[in-house]
């Protein structure tokens, strides 16, 4: 590239040299115009030129070195995107996510310390990760969420940070969370009814959770409600929950029924992406889907002059595992490289022991990586695998 600038440079040089040499000569001042506008168009073709070639260059460049990271897999998946669970602990207890006598919680040794969260954040960034999102069990359960927004703020290659929350406390923790930087912030609401909201998280709080959605609007998010679907419990609310995006800049997400250790999975209960679709659509004939980005999990779709919109993960009816670019790491320190893989490999392990440096924890992270499947296994086979809680994987 430096050798074509160069040569670019010469011809330029070149070029003017001779168009003084034939001004010197001509009688008219037109003339003299038309030359000076013929030189002007041949340099700017000449920088269009290097602007495109140096363009493809740096695309693949890019393209190498995404192929060459510990963080793409033996798939060609490049993985940009780390979920970092900050707690095992909630502040509810939804029986989707955790069994009803509870888990038995790690003790507080066993989990990654602030200053370990922060480490191994900057390396996964530094080998090309660009979104982090915070989750738990309830990430905002940890007292120093606020500070560890701020400080994986500071990371300079880091463009985005999110957190996953049951919306709680967001109208005592939303604005200093705003001003340590929050991006975005997502929140798991599968019922707009109080008593359903009692019954599913066995706990109190549904006006809290609306008033902290209102306030995020307020503060100029756009909140994203994730909403598990369950037959014969809150099927009925499907179009409650479009309605929801009426008046409000919402993207309410309905996500298929996913089978974990505890939360007594079942196949009569998955209420498919196709089904909900039909279920809108029969109320509104014009429900449409829109344009979705290339390692979206959500399929958008939206009812025309609402001012929000809706989205399906269907991760059991249609999975897009070939264009996953997630990885996730545990509360206590594994990481994870699909949400269904009972396969962990521990980072906290290897950087506690003595002598461990960064590049032995980035060859873990990559060989780890390596491991990740083309795509998970069917929904029957999922039921039946070992796997941890959602609560004490993070969402």
């Amino acid at each position: 590239m430096r050798l074509l600038v160069k040569r670019s440079n010469l011809w330029l040089r070149q070029c003017t040299a001779q168009l003084r040499r034939q001004a010197s000569n001509m009688a008219t001042g037109s003339q003299f115009h038309k030359l000076a506008t013929a030189a002007k168009s041949a340099a700017t073709g000449a920088q269009l030129d290097i602007k495109s070639d140096n363009n493809a260059l740096e695309a693949a460049v890019t393209q190498r070195a995404a192929a060459a990271s510990p963080l793409t897999d033996s798939f060609g998946r490049h993985h940009t995107y780390l979920r970092i669970s900050l707690t095992e602990r909630c502040n509810l207890r939804c029986d989707y996510c955790m069994p009803a006598e509870g888990v038995p919680l790690q003790p507080k040794s066993q989990l990654l310390s602030t200053e370990e969260v922060l480490r191994l954040a900057r390396i996964f960034v530094e080998q090309g990760v660009r979104k982090i999102r915070l989750t738990g069990g309830e990430p905002t359960v940890r007292r120093d969420i606020v500070e560890v927004v701020a400080q994986l703020k500071a990371l300079p290659q880091l463009e985005h940070v999110g957190i996953t929350t049951n919306g709680l406390v967001l109208t005592r923790l939303l604005v200093p969370l705003q001003r340590a930087g929050l991006d975005t912030l997502n929140i798991s609401l599968d019922t707009l009814r109080k008593e359903r909201f009692e019954q599913i998280t066995r706990r109190k709080g549904w006006e809290r959770v609306i008033a902290g959605i209102d306030l995020a609007i307020q503060l100029g998010y756009r909140p994203k409600i994730n909403c598990v679907l369950m037959r014969n419990f809150n099927e009925d609310e499907i179009c409650d929950f479009v309605e929801f995006t009426r008046e409000r800049p919402v993207d309410v997400r309905f996500i298929e029924y996913m089978p974990f250790s505890g939360n007594k999975w079942q196949t009569e209960r998955l209420i498919s992406y196709s089904e909900t679709v039909q279920t809108i659509r029969q109320r509104w004939p014009e429900f449409q889907a829109l344009p979705n980005g290339p390692n979206d999990t959500s399929k958008a779709y939206a009812v025309p002059g609402f001012a929000g919109q809706l989205g399906f993960i269907t991760s059991m009816t249609e999975h897009f595992c070939g264009t996953c670019n997630r990885l996730r790491l545990t509360a206590d320190g594994n990481i994870k490289v699909c949400l269904f893989g009972n396969k962990e490999f521990s980072l906290r392990d290897a950087m506690r022991s003595e002598g461990c440096t960064e590049q032995q924890l980035v060859e873990l992270i990559g060989a780890a990586v390596q491991r990740k499947k083309r795509q998970h296994a069917g929904m029957l086979n999922l039921s039946q695998m070992e796997n941890r809680p959602m609560i004490l994987i993070g969402g």
